[in-house]
Formats: C-alpha cells, structure tokens, sequence
C-alpha cells in the first residue's frame, strides 16, 4: 500500500511517511493508491469480531506491514482500552428504522476519539523507534483539540499547539483543552472563526520549509490516519445491526462540517460496505449541502449555530472527495483548487452533479430545527441528543425512506452542549469527569489570526 496526493505532484510513500507528512507536501491531501476490495466472504467473517478486532484487521489493510502486526495490534489495545463502553462504539435501537452510533465514550466524550487515540499513539510509536521529534499543531472546532491533546499529553518526544477560535467552542470543549497543564501542551485561543484556524493550519504547512525546520505533524482530518481509523466503526456499526436490519437497505446520517466524518463513510462504501445512501448533515454553514443539492461549492457568511463543531465554511477534506469524483485525476483537482483559490468557488457539470447525488443525499438543519429534535426525541424516547447528533437525526428524518434503516451517529455527549440543551429545559446530570473541568484553572493565550503571530508562538513553544 502506497500514498499519493490528490494534487499528483508527490511521489507515491509508504504509510509511515503518510502520516508524518500530514498534508502532502504539494498543498493536496494524501490517499490510498488503491482502495482495498473486499468479497461478501471477509465481510461475514468480520461480523463477528470486537471492536479492536476488527481495527486490526482494517488497519492492517493499509499498514502494508511497515508496521509488524503484534506491534499494531498493541496500538490499536491500547487505544480502545480507554474507552467506557466495552463495544467501544454501542449501536442503540430507537425504533425500527432509527438506530444512533454512540461515538463518544472515549475520554473526551467526543467522536475525535476514536482517531485521536490511535494517532496519538502511532505518534509516540513512531517517535520512540524513528528516534524522532514530533511537534504537533492542530485546529479545532472544539473536540479534536480536546480528544488530540489527551492522546498525547505528557508523551516523551511529543509537543502539541492547538489553535481554536476564541469563544466560539462550547464552555465544557473549551475546558477539556485549556485546563490541561501539561508542559507539551499549548492552547491558543484565537481571534477569528475555526475556517481562520484551518487556513492558518494549512498554510503553515504548505510552508514546507518551516515545516521540515521545526518537525511539523498534523493533527486534523487533513492526515489519512483519521480518515482510516474513522472507517472502522461504519463495518462495526453495520455488523451490529439485527439481521432483519442488515436485510433492509441501511443508511448512514452524519453530522459533518468537515467532510471528514462522511468521506470515511464513503471510503468503507467504496471497500464493498453496503451502504445504501450516506446522508450528509449540516447547520446552516451548509455549504455541502449547496454542493450536493446545486453542484456549486463557495463559502457563505459564517453563522454561529447551537452545533458549533459545525460551524465551517471549508471543508479540509472536500478535496479527497473531488479526487474520486473526477476520476482519480490529479491533474483535474490541482486545476480545480487552483480555480477555487483564485475566485473563491467551485461549479461542477451536470454529469459530475448526477454521480454527487447519487453518492450523497444532504440536508442543513436550521437552528430550531436542531432543538426541535432534540426535544422531539427526548420525549418520544427519553433519550437526549446533544445538537450536532440532533442534526444527523433531523436530517434522516427528512431524506429517509420507508422501509429502509438508517443509523445516525451520535458524534458527542449531550454535557458537552448543556447551553444549547438547556433552551429547551431539559436538565441533564454531567458525567463526573466533565463536572470536575469547572473547578480547574485555565491555560490558553489569546492571539490575532495572522500567520506571523501564530509562527511566533510555535518558535517560542518548540
């Protein structure tokens, strides 16, 4: 298995170098060479394995031995063993068609876990054999700053800087990363919107110079380790659905703004998971649904939104999507991205928009719909959604079809989003670990969003 980038201009690596490079060195993001293909008979077999189990045995589909399986399958224990629920990510029943995958018992009761964990690990993995530094800097929309810092918090060999955009994170997000007080660990607090942060992000390491000089690794979505071990709960969450379930025509609803979430639900679709229709969730930053629905992607005005985690104009991980859209044509994307650099938007034709529609159903969700939902589903079922799962399911309310079963993923604890939830008077009891957050002091410097700013702090950190 070897990595390419979607923009063509760097030679085909190996895993490891994948990972470390992050964004590829030609300002594209890196993808498989080839997508794993796997028969009816690897899927039965996968059914029945644990969580961890069946990590493995996708990771070491793209791992290509670089790294020796008893080795990976440490990785991958340890990872997974921080988790509350022992099924790591538990597939609850709300009614026949409506099932929600509860992606968030790991330890920052976030989605981002899932990734966050393995890559943290795999970092302090590489570090110790390579003998290497890792300086990690990341930006987050509230809970890949969290779930990042906690994988590698108090490592040997390991610093992490992450910015996110000040006080437009929920209080217990903002909390979770800025009362760590660990010495390998800066927050950055940063004047501006989480698209400002991204920018700052990638433009640092576009910068390759700079990046090389002070040892440069990626924590966001932009690294393909996040998109593979996203797509691992997709195959756990289709094998733990009832066989009358797995008979029907199975969706999956996910809450994105990014396009990372999904763009792994389509990676396992393109691996032979018989997914019948990924529903793309928004707020209304939906600039994904416009794409889906019109075939034109372009950045509107920001708006704050109840499901902050959403609240994203550029979605980093769009390119991938467009690399596959366009056949795998490196050339075609470079033109493209070149195109929406210079004017801000990009237009597809209609046969390109007939295989989007075919790929995707989408739909933003306004803001009162998301608190609709949200009491809807409480009072129907006593189960409490926090805003961006709200969105998911809100969304699968409106595209799914009769008949069909459709698993929402639930990409964050209710506690995390109390100030929402608590519009609607609903009174919830915070775990221990975050009602213990209110008590600590904070560590985060608040800076402007210019690159210059931003360098200057990382030289001082590193």
């Amino acid at each position: 298995m070897e990595y390419i980038s979607t923009r063509g201009k760097v030679e085909p690596i190996g895993f490891i170098d994948a990972i470390l490079m992050g964004l590829a060195n030609d300002g594209g993001l890196l993808v498989p060479k080839h997508i794993p293909q796997l028969s009816a008979d690897t899927l039965q077999s996968w059914s029945k394995l644990s969580y961890s189990e069946l990590a493995l045995e996708i990771f070491s589909l793209y791992v290509n031995n670089e790294i020796p399986r008893d080795e990976l399958k440490q990785l991958v224990d340890e990872s997974y063993a921080t988790f509350r629920d022992e099924a790591v990510t538990p597939v609850k029943r709300l009614s026949d068609d409506t099932y929600v995958l509860e992606l968030f018992h790991g330890p920052t009761f976030a989605f981002k876990d899932i990734a966050l964990q393995f890559l943290g690990n795999l970092y302090s993995y590489v570090s110790r054999k390579t003998n290497s530094i890792i300086h990690i800097l990341g930006a987050t929309s509230g809970d890949t700053g969290a779930s990042a810092i906690e994988g590698v918090r108090g490592k040997e060999g390991i610093r992490i800087c992450i910015l996110h955009p000040h006080q437009k994170v929920s209080k217990v997000q903002e909390l979770q990363m800025t009362t760590v007080n660990d010495a390998n660990v800066l927050n950055l607090s940063v004047e501006g919107t989480f698209d400002d942060c991204q920018r700052i992000i990638k433009e640092l390491f576009a910068d390759v110079e700079f990046k090389h000089r002070y040892h440069l690794r990626a924590i966001n979505s932009i690294n393909i380790a996040r998109i593979l071990a996203q797509t691992v709960y997709y195959f756990y969450a289709y094998f733990q659905l009832p066989q009358e379930g797995q008979a029907a025509k199975v969706n999956f609803s996910v809450p994105t703004g990014n396009f990372g979430d999904i763009f792994a639900g389509y990676l396992a679709q393109k691996m032979g998971l018989p997914i019948n229709k990924l529903i793309l969730a928004t707020n209304e930053n939906n600039i994904l649904e416009k794409f889906v629905q019109e075939g034109v992607y372009q950045p509107g005005e920001f708006r704050g939104t109840y499901s902050p985690s959403m609240d994203i104009q550029v979605a980093s991980n769009f390119e991938r999507y467009l690399f596959y859209l366009y056949g795998e044509d490196a050339a075609a994307v470079n033109a493209i991205m070149e195109q929406f650099k210079a004017e801000g938007r990009v237009v597809i034709p209609a046969d390109k928009l007939k295989t989007v529609q075919a790929d995707f159903a989408a739909y933003g969700v306004k803001n009162d719909e998301c608190l609709d939902t949200i009491s809807d589903y409480h009072a129907k079922y006593e189960y409490l959604l926090d805003p961006h799962t709200a969105c998911g399911v809100a969304a699968a309310d409106k595209l799914a079809v009769a008949g069909e079963v459709t698993v929402s993923l639930s990409t964050a604890h209710p506690a995390k989003f109390d100030e929402s939830i608590r519009l609607r008077g609903i009174a919830q009891t915070y775990p221990e670990q975050i009602q213990a957050l209110f008590d600590k002091p904070q560590f985060q410097k608040v800076v402007g969003g210019s690159n210059d700013e931003i360098k200057d702090e990382l030289v001082k950190f590193f």
